[in-house]
């Protein structure tokens, strides 16, 4: 009987956890969790990217939006897409699972540290570094501008590994520091809008400094984040808004179609443009 109700007891925190889908990062915005749950109502804005196999390294993206209703079925307000596709660039070698609010412990390849991979799952946005003193015009979103004290870590080896770390005194910096630091004078990182893979907490060699950037060219893919032109960045980054939750989902094609019901996304249909 004792065996009977430790088994109950732990389907029903497994069942609970699955539906609450819900935790928080340091920031303080809400992020969904969760391995297979749709994603919760208070996620609002969804950029969408998709890739047409696991080693393709180009595709398009596509910003979606819904009301405070939510869900995409049952009476509930559903996901309606924000202008039209762009083409984005991935990693070199394409995707592999990432580490995020959806999409950890798939089945498949894994992100690993310099895979020249991007990670495939669902993930909530975080800050936006940029070399400015402020966003672009219209912008109303949580930023930070980098200075030559911000460093990002991508060393699995040291317990800072994918943080941001901002080193007060430079004249004692730790030996690590020049190959971390963020500001490099690089046009491509004029922008960062970070998305938040492996972060919550990190785990060492899963991957590290995932972000949507500039683009260095139109056929040069990243080493693993989401790449575009400066029009496109700049307009999501003008319509981003922390209060909606905003989240990254890049899946596969197959995939997308395979898990669009279950985790919330827009339809095959609201995603077309994507998904031809």
């Amino acid at each position: 009987m004792r065996g009977l109700k430790s088994v109950f007891l732990k389907s029903l925190v497994r069942v609970l956890t699955c539906v609450a889908g819900f935790s928080w990062w340091p920031g303080g915005v809400g992020v969904a969790r969760g391995g297979g749950a749709e994603l919760p109502v208070e996620v609002q804005q969804l950029v969408v990217g998709i890739a047409q196999d696991w080693d393709a390294s180009r595709g398009f993206a596509q910003r979606f939006e819904r009301g405070v209703g939510g869900g995409d079925g049952g009476g509930r307000e559903g996901w309606r897409a924000v202008g039209k596709p762009w083409p984005v660039l991935f990693g070199k070698n394409g995707l592999a699972w990432g580490r995020g609010v959806r999409g950890e412990g798939e089945p498949g390849l894994q992100k690993v540290e310099k895979d020249r991979r991007a990670p495939a799952g669902v993930f909530a946005l975080g800050t936006v570094y940029t070399y400015d003193r402020e966003l672009p015009a219209g912008a109303d979103y949580p930023f930070h501008t980098v200075t030559a004290a911000d460093a990002w870590v991508d060393d699995p080896a040291l317990p800072e590994y994918n943080r941001h770390v901002r080193v007060e005194d430079l004249a004692k910096a730790p030996p690590w520091f020049e190959k971390q630091r963020m500001r490099h004078g690089d046009f491509a990182y004029r922008w960062l809008v970070e998305i938040r893979h492996n972060a919550d907490p990190p785990k060492s060699g899963a991957g590290s400094a995932i972000f949507f950037h500039l683009r260095r060219g139109v056929d040069r893919p990243s080493a693993g984040c989401t790449v575009m032109g400066e029009e496109d960045l700049v307009r999501m980054i003008r319509w981003l808004r922390a209060g909606k939750r905003p989240h990254y989902a890049l899946l596969e094609r197959g995939e997308y179609l395979a898990k669009w019901r279950g985790w919330g996304l827009p339809r095959p249909e609201a995603a077309a443009g994507l998904l031809r």
